[in-house]
């Protein structure tokens, strides 16, 4: 399997720039998560790596050797599309062995690499029916199954799950997950939903405007964002943005905004100028909110949507004129217009800066 590297590699449409200048690599045998809103560049830099686009500047590296001169039959890449693209005049047999009867593979070779996805796949009841006579979560494997019999060294993925419903989503999280256990490859998957790059990602490169604004672990990424964006992007329910100013009291560093003064933790003592209030932005996770108002920081919050998710609900709630969302359990109904009392421990909250976003 190759070492992938992207080497100052920029796209360009005309006079509109989608990557500016892009340096990355995926490590040989990992899941790597390319994730990050529509039109970050995400779905670009894939097709670039398969050799569906051509690259404006710089270059593409397989094991140091440039490959942005190859044309895609000879990259040894096999990928999945959002759209499933099966052919329906061919049963699924024939479908996911599409590309390898055009390479004249012997006829037991292909049945046996077909089967041997299709079992891996749950889908070999399947094979002699056509794709209009299955569902989508079938037909999406089938679409991974066509592209895991090729046997290539590495696997893209463009947003495979997306057509899917909520239910499909997570099985297919799951049996994604555990494919990626059984087979040593490559994996590269592009996804908008962060919860899909967190169950998945061995490692997770989150983009913005065709920038990478932080890449790493998914633990990594949660607990410690390098910026505003990233702390946003990763995480369900978001995480909570305050405006505040940071002041000294009594020796204590604390952000005071509307309605509510929060002690920080001494590690931000460093990434702020004691000496001076400053504005800045408070993030905290809705998970951070204590029951019990003596634990931290005490701050009331009025609810005024409580959705009730089974075991456990999340409070859209108002604190001054900024809204909070609150994740606690469901033992009780909570009624709008109701007022609780939260508390808030230094260690989880983050600071950022006002101006440029970065964390403090």
């Amino acid at each position: 399997m190759p070492r992938i590297r992207f080497e100052q590699v920029k796209k360009s449409y005309g006079d509109v720039t989608v990557l500016p200048e892009l340096d990355v690599e995926f490590d040989d045998g990992e899941f790597t998560v390319l994730v990050g809103p529509s039109g970050c560049g995400k779905s670009t830099t894939l097709r670039m790596l398969a050799g569906l686009e051509e690259l404006t500047a710089g270059e593409i590296y397989f094991d140091d050797k440039p490959i942005s001169g190859l044309q895609s039959k000879d990259r040894d890449l096999a990928m999945v599309f959002q759209d499933y693209a099966l052919y329906p005049h061919m049963n699924i047999a024939r479908n996911m062995s599409f590309a390898l009867r055009l390479q004249r593979v012997p006829k037991a070779e292909i049945n046996k690499k077909v089967n041997a996805v299709a079992e891996m796949l749950n889908i070999a009841p399947l094979l002699n029916r056509k794709p209009g006579e299955l569902s989508g979560g079938q037909r999406q494997r089938v679409a991974m199954g066509r592209a895991l019999v090729r046997d290539s060294s590495t696997f893209l993925f463009d947003e495979p799950l997306s057509n899917l419903d909520a239910k499909l989503r997570a099985k297919m999280r799951t049996e994604l997950a555990q494919m990626r256990d059984e087979l040593d490859k490559n994996m590269v998957y592009v996804t908008h939903d962060q919860v899909e790059a967190m169950t998945l990602g061995d490692r997770i490169v989150v983009m913005a405007n065709g920038k990478i604004q932080q890449q790493g672990t998914p633990e990594e990424l949660f607990k410690a964002p390098a910026n505003r964006f990233v702390a946003g992007f990763i995480g369900s329910p978001t995480m909570n943005f305050l405006d505040a100013t940071i002041s000294r009291e009594a020796g204590q560093l604390v952000a005071v905004g509307d309605q509510f003064k929060f002690a920080l933790p001494a590690s931000v003592g460093s990434s702020v100028d004691a000496g001076n209030t400053g504005d800045v932005i408070l993030g905290i996770r809705p998970s951070s909110f204590n029951s019990d108002a003596s634990v931290g920081s005490p701050v009331d919050l009025r609810v005024v949507v409580s959705e009730y998710l089974g075991a456990h609900s999340v409070l859209m709630t108002r604190c001054g004129d900024q809204d909070i969302l609150v994740e606690r359990d469901s033992a009780s109904p909570v009624k709008s217009g109701t007022t609780l009392g939260f508390g808030v421990l230094p260690d989880d909250i983050m600071l950022f800066d006002n101006r440029s976003g970065e964390r403090l």
